[in-house]
């Protein structure tokens, strides 16, 4: 079982234990220590699923997923906490939460947690995107358009329209696509993202509500109706 994981835990001793943990499970994982890291972080890349604890430096683990949730709506979570009470579990299931898990926690349990919100959020995400009048078809990586237009496409392109969709109507950095999208930003890999820029424009002429507009020397912004 893959995925990217972000782990929010300010005791850094746990923190490293169970990253290298899931890492050793087959999970993409990655540390933070604070509420301004995971932020930037998330600003940054894509995860399939926050661990985030709820005592934090400098907020709390509630305040920063909600905080999160406005710009990723999609974003799912699990709260990490020693606080064993009534009121704090329903305060995370009420954010939305998949899990509550409670310190201290069997690390192989954890894992298997984790395994199975994914493979649950990995089969919801077999299901359409829609991003205005354009049917993103996840399985089959294809674009569908409201003119019947059809175009398949390659990974590469299918994780850039992706990127695209799930963060629609905000300023997106050349830099937080490059590694979102690639996991590296170089200037090589930023001339192939103006290649995607170039032929997404194309396809979009085929949208009557979609565009795609350059912010000068920042990024782009993927203009469409919410839907």
């Amino acid at each position: 079982m893959t995925g990217k994981i972000l782990m929010i835990e300010d005791d850094v001793d746990l923190g490293i234990v169970t990253q290298q943990y899931l890492i050793s499970s087959g999970f993409d994982t990655t540390l933070a220590t604070t509420c301004r890291q995971a932020e930037e972080l998330c600003s940054r890349q894509l995860f399939d699923l926050l661990i985030v604890d709820v005592q934090l430096p400098d907020d709390t683990g509630f305040e920063l997923v909600s905080q999160l949730l406005e710009s990723y709506p999609e974003q799912r979570f699990v709260f990490l906490t020693a606080r064993n009470n009534k009121e704090s579990k329903i305060q995370g299931l009420k954010l939305g939460g998949d899990d509550y898990i409670t310190k201290p926690f069997d690390i192989e349990e954890l894992s298997w947690r984790i395994h199975n919100i994914i493979n649950r959020q990995q089969v919801r995400r077999s299901a359409d995107l829609y991003i205005g009048d354009i049917r993103l078809v996840q399985d089959q990586m294809m674009l569908v358009f409201q003119n019947d237009h059809q175009v398949n496409l390659t990974e590469r392109e299918f994780e850039v329209w992706k990127y695209f969709a799930l963060n629609a109507n905000r300023v997106l950095k050349r830099e937080d696509i490059l590694l979102a999208v690639w996991g590296e930003n170089d200037y090589f890999l930023g001339r192939s993202l103006d290649v995607f820029v170039s032929r997404i424009r194309k396809l979009l002429s085929h949208s009557n509500n979609v565009q795609l507009e350059t912010v000068f020397k920042v990024g782009f912004i993927f203009r469409a109706p919410n839907t």
